[in-house]
Order: structure tokens, then C-alpha cells, then sequence
């Protein structure tokens, strides 16, 4: 994990990291412009910004200076619940509004952080594990749908696109079965590039609006105009931070498992942590969501079995060089969803298997655990599998249900309280929870 190796190959395998995880800010980002009616400059001018902080992200996390970051092989991203709660605050409240809401988010990571730090006793391989799975069913899914499209909009599953989404992930498969060594471990990337080329073949890639517009792009700060900061705007976002801490608890374990790297959870979670608030903070005064570390590289992680923190810091420096370098920005962005999906599937299902081999460490031959367990998943995975099932619930309430993730892990954490640290008393037992006990007679004997 601390090795570093030759320049050249240490920046190829960040480029991998880059090219796997590339479609998230982009998609992130042009969501954003399609709901918040964004003109294209200021479009292209988060884009920059997210790519920027993206890196600056993954350097803290992998270097770890000082508090920040756990020395772990991780990249960070905006995207997921905290954009919809993002998108959510900016439609009700004004984009300036929202951006307060990140700093104020940010702030609020610091403030709950040594109270969060002396809960981890309470998230164990049982609860970790069955949030990973969560994780990692939920991140297929999204990789699904950038290969069909969603339901009942126009092109869904539309052929071409599952032709190359499957084609993309046969070439995975491919030069992972046939090559050996350093190319093994580049199978993810060459599936992708194998793929784009079939696409272009197809004509559905054009590389020629990659030399349009000029060279550098500097992102601007406050783009929206001065922050401004309302509690009660920013309460749903808060409120999903602590979700978003034990998020960060399951992936810096489940990190470090994949990298051979033993870990105190109250020492390196809180710099997990640390690093995802300061590069949100820095984020919402660029117009960004909530910053989170990714759970993608670590399923790449293990497809390579290449584990130096080195390799993601390099990916950090790659993604803030093309935060700064337009065309390679718009040369990224014509990439297919399609061939981004089809990597994307195989690299978070991986994730799922992780979580998997955790809980096979969770004893789940005891029946308690095993109900924690099915209990933690049904309802995690329910708004997953059933989009829109609280689409009667108020709006506040629904933003933070709808997290799947955010759902099983509490779950999963209250569950293992009250059967395995809070001592409630039994029928015909003590309030202590020992079973009630007749002296012995002859009989007995």
C-alpha cells in the first residue's frame, strides 16, 4: 500500500482510476445544469471545478497530511443522495441558499465528529458488511442505467446501448483471461477503451468537439453569488451526513481489508471523515454538492490487486489537470454512457462481493445476526429495487428514506443495540436477561 513504484506506471494506473470514475462528475454535473436550467459556460465551469476538487480530494485521502485522510487508496466525487439533496435545497430555497448548505454541512461534520468517533464500537463487521452490500447493489444499479437508460423515458434499453454495454464488459473479461502481469491488472481500463473504440466504429462517439473552445479553464469561486446560510434549509443535508459518516466508516474498513492494511476505526475513520468535510467546504464555495469518498476504486482495487495510495494520489493530480485542460475535458465527456456503464457494473459488483466476505466473518451462524442481518438489507434495498414506494411521504422525510444506504446501515446500527448492547428482560427471565432458575431437587439429579 505505501510502495511507490516507476512514474510511468504509477500514472497509468491512476489514469484507470480516472477513466472508471470519470462519469460521475460529468453526470453530476450535467444534471445539475438540466434541472437547475444552467447556462453552458457555467456548465462547463462546474465541471472544472468538479474535476479540480475531485482530485484535490483524493490527494488528502491518499497522503493523509496531518488529521486528514486515512492513507488509504481512495478517490473522492460529488454525486448521489447529497446532489439530490443539493438539487432539492436549490429548487425551494436558491442556488445560494444550497451552496450555504454545503458549508454549513461541512462545518457540521467537524462539530458531531468526536461524539460520531466514540459510536463506532457500535458498527462491526455485521453492520458494516450489510451496508457494503447495500453500497454496492445500489452503484450497480446506477452503472445498469447509464447502460439502459430509465424506464419510460425515450431510447430506454435501447439495443445499441446494450450491445455496448455487454461488449464492454465481454472485453473486460477478455484481456483479463487472456494477458498476465501489468496488462491483467489494466483490463478494466483497455474494456473501456475497447469499448469506446467499438463505439466509435458504430458512430456514436465524435472526438471532434474535443478541439473546440479554448485551452485552459479556471473555475470560478462563488458562482452563484455570496453564500447564504439558513439552518433549516440545510437540516435535510445535515441530517444525511451522519449517514454519510458511516458510509465513510464501512468504505475506510472495507479499504483497508482490500489493501492489507490493519486500522484503528477511531483513529482513521475521523480522517476519512476530516477529508471529506474539508473538500466539501472548499467545494460549496465553488458551487459543488456534498464531496464523498468513492466506493468505485475499491472494487478496482481488488479486480488489479494494485494497492499503492499512490496510484489514487497520481489519479488526484490527473483529475486536476483535467479540471485545468478543457479539451480533455470534452474529449472525456463523449465517452458512452453505455461503455462507462458496462465497466462500471463489473468494477461495484466487486464492491458487493467485499461486503459479502465481510459478513462471512460476522457469524452469521447465530440467528440473531442473520435476522440483524435480513431485516437491514429489506429495507435498505426496498427503496433500491421499488423507486418512488415514499413518493407519499413528505418531501423532507422522503429525501432521506429514499437512501437505501442511509436506511440499512441505521438499521443494521439499532438493530445490533438492542440485540447485542442493550440487556432487556425476557419472559419468564430477569431484568437483567438471565433465564429465572428453579432450585435443584432429588429429581433433577
Amino acid at each position: 500500500m505505501d510502495e511507490s513504484r516507476p512514474l510511468g506506471r504509477i500514472l497509468l494506473f491512476g489514469v484507470q482510476h480516472v477513466l472508471v470514475m470519470a462519469a460521475t462528475p460529468i453526470s453530476a454535473i450535467f444534471l445539475m445544469s438540466a434541472t437547475l436550467r444552467l447556462d453552458a459556460a457555467l456548465t462547463v465551469d462546474l465541471l472544472s471545478a468538479a474535476f479540480i476538487l475531485s482530485g484535490a480530494g483524493s490527494l488528502i485521502q491518499s497522503l493523509g497530511p496531518w488529521k486528514f485522510g486515512p492513507k488509504l487508496p481512495f478517490v473522492m466525487l460529488p454525486g448521489g443522495a447529497p446532489l439530490i439533496l443539493f438539487l432539492a435545497i436549490a429548487e425551494q430555497h436558491g442556488l445560494p441558499t444550497a451552496t450555504g448548505a454545503v458549508i454549513l454541512t461541512a462545518a457540521f461534520y467537524f462539530v458531531v465528529l468526536p461524539v460520531f468517533s466514540r459510536l463506532l464500537a457500535f458498527f462491526p463487521a455485521l453492520v458494516i458488511g450489510t451496508m457494503i452490500v447495500i453500497v454496492g447493489v445500489n452503484l450497480v444499479k446506477v452503472g445498469a442505467v447509464l447502460v439502459t437508460g430509465r424506464p419510460g423515458q425515450p431510447g430506454f434499453a435501447d439495443p445499441a446501448n446494450l450491445l455496448l454495454g455487454m461488449a464492454t464488459i465481454g472485453f473486460t473479461v477478455a484481456f483479463y483471461l487472456l494477458f498476465t502481469g501489468v496488462l491483467r491488472q489494466l483490463a478494466v481500463m483497455l474494456g473501456l477503451i475497447a469499448g469506446t473504440v467499438l463505439a466509435f466504429l458504430l458512430g456514436g462517439v465524435d472526438f471532434g468537439t474535443a478541439a473546440e473552445g479554448g485551452l485552459l479553464n479556471l473555475p470560478q469561486v462563488m458562482p452563484f453569488g455570496s453564500p447564504e446560510f439558513n439552518l433549516l434549509a440545510a437540516l435535510p443535508l445535515m441530517l444525511y451526513s451522519l449517514a454519510s459518516m458511516a458510509e465513510a466508516t464501512g468504505q475506510t474498513v472495507i479499504n483497508a481489508e482490500a489493501v492489507g492494511k490493519e486500522i484503528d476505526k477511531r483513529r482513521d475513520v475521523p480522517k476519512t471523515i476530516r477529508g471529506d468535510a474539508l473538500t466539501s467546504l472548499f467545494g460549496g464555495f465553488f458551487g459543488l454538492p456534498l464531496m464523498v469518498t468513492s466506493g468505485e476504486n475499491i472494487g478496482i482495487v481488488r479486480v488489479t490487486g494494485v494497492r499503492s495510495r499512490f496510484v489514487t494520489a497520481a489519479a488526484g493530480v490527473v483529475l486536476i489537470v483535467i479540471g485545468l485542460l478543457a479539451p480533455v475535458t470534452r474529449a472525456i465527456s463523449v465517452i458512452p454512457s453505455a461503455v462507462v456503464g458496462g465497466t462500471a457494473m463489473v468494477v461495484f459488483a466487486v464492491i458487493t462481493v467485499l461486503g459479502v466476505q465481510m459478513l462471512g466473518r460476522a457469524e452469521l451462524d447465530r440467528h440473531t445476526n442473520t435476522f440483524i442481518c435480513a431485516v437491514a438489507l429489506a429495507l435498505g434495498l426496498l427503496p433500491i429495487l421499488v423507486p418512488g414506494v415514499y413518493g407519499a411521504f413528505p418531501p423532507n422525510a422522503r429525501i432521506l428514506l429514499e437512501s437505501g444506504v442511509a436506511v440499512g446501515a441505521v438499521t443494521a446500527a439499532v438493530l445490533n443495540v438492542l440485540f447485542h448492547h442493550v440487556r432487556l428482560p425476557r419472559p419468564g427471565g430477569r431484568p437483567d436477561g438471565r433465564t429465572r432458575t428453579r432450585p435443584r431437587t432429588e429429581s433433577d439429579r
